[in-house]
């Protein structure tokens, strides 16, 4: 066992990682005897851009480091069964700060906190490491707050930073951190994760890998939940065969909607756990107490946190839409081109040859465009119902 197992198809980011952990322990082993740490500090960076594909697991490789880092076996770094690899992977480690938004941006507040713990020693004696999740949502100024503290930091933190792709941060933040890119992993080995750890069969497996465009995420609630395959199902032969303008308006509200709902489904527990631990934290937890005014307001202000992370469930959702009729629209043009490369929508094979059939590869390539500009306008935070009405006016037959 050890905490690299989880990481799927990414042998080159693994190999970095482990090499670097190695590093950061002859690091501090110079630094104890007062060696020269010149190279050591070079292969050891203290700033990290992890970047890759949705589901390529960018947060699990950035947290399996960060286990290495703290890791006490003397052997390997990164054992995986050591106290302090566990306590990283189960997210108690008092030096290992794990940030996760699930709002639309990360406030600046948060990140001031971060760069305060960021000047603290380790209180292991190892590192301290901050894992920055979807480091793509802050805004210019929250970034340049970053920076300063990426600039100079101390001798023992070290910063994880993870998005999709380098152009997402600053170009002064991206300088100065060593990158790292994950790639999409091999279906196969996708397959064989869902078999391991989700205990599914290997057709299912496959089916689900292929099904998520190897979306490790996806692939997991696929074979979790057999409706999720039959809605997907349902979302895409609608989306496909839509010819009036009508069709395509209502089958974006239609969509939108069933994206509330289910973010309305998914929050619905947490925002009722997050109030009944605030209100039994300022000592109104009893049934049928009220708070008085002077602390109505930390009640709002967590309401309004739970209203932003209801908007960021929703765009998610829809986002996951738009990734599958990518997908679709991916073996349509694949079709047209003659390209011998397997569909991913097999479950769909009859009416992605109907609809090759029925168009060019041009229109196919103009359909895709609409789609990515969807995903984009999505993320600009454009409204969702306008975003996908649009959209569908352009996926018309």
């Amino acid at each position: 066992m050890s905490v690299w197992e989880d990481i799927v198809g990414q042998k080159g980011a693994v190999g970095i990682f482990q090499a670097a952990a190695v590093s950061a322990r002859e690091l501090r082993q110079t630094d104890k005897d007062g060696g020269d740490s010149g190279s050591l500090a070079r292969k050891m960076s203290q700033a990290w851009l992890i970047t890759g594909p949705p589901g390529a697991g960018r947060s699990v490789a950035a947290l399996a480091f960060a286990a290495a880092l703290q890791c006490e076996d003397s052997q390997i770094a990164g054992c995986g069964c050591c106290p302090g690899c566990q306590r990283v992977l189960k997210n108690t480690h008092p030096d290992v700060k794990v940030v996760t938004t699930e709002r639309l941006i990360i406030k600046m507040e948060e990140i001031a906190s971060l760069v305060t713990l960021a000047q603290q020693a380790p209180a292991g004696g190892k590192w301290r490491v901050i894992l920055l999740e979807d480091a793509d949502r802050m805004v210019e100024r929250t970034s340049n707050l970053l920076l300063k503290a990426i600039e100079e930091p101390p001798p023992r933190t070290v910063w994880l930073l993870c998005t999709t792709q380098p152009g997402d941060v600053l170009p002064t933040i991206r300088s100065r951190c060593r990158h790292v890119a994950l790639v999409t992993p091999p279906v196969s080995q996708v397959a064989e994760l869902l078999v391991e750890k989700e205990g599914a069969d290997p057709v299912t497996a496959r089916r689900a890998a292929a099904l998520s465009q190897c979306h490790i995420g996806v692939a997991k609630s696929l074979v979790r939940d057999e409706t999720e395959l039959a809605r997907r199902h349902d979302i895409l032969l609608s989306a496909v065969t839509t010819s009036s303008v009508a069709q395509a308006v209502l089958l974006a509200q239609k969509l939108v909607e069933a994206a509330k709902t289910d973010a309305s489904e998914r929050a619905a527990k947490k925002d009722q756990a997050e109030l009944d631990e605030l209100h039994r934290s300022l000592g109104y937890g009893q049934e049928g107490s009220r708070l008085p005014p002077a602390l109505k307001a930390q009640e709002t202000a967590l309401k309004a946190d739970q209203k932003r992370r209801a908007t960021r469930y929703v765009r998610d959702s829809l986002d996951r839409v738009l990734l599958n009729l990518l997908g679709f629209y991916r073996d349509v043009y694949l079709l047209q081109s003659g390209a011998k490369v397997p569909l991913i929508n097999v479950d769909l094979s009859q009416t992605i040859d109907s609809v090759a059939q029925g168009s060019t590869p041009q229109r196919t390539l103009r359909r895709l465009d609409a789609i990515r500009t969807a995903r984009r306008r999505l993320a600009a935070n454009v409204t969702p119902l306008l975003t996908m009405e649009a959209m569908m006016m352009d996926l018309r037959q």
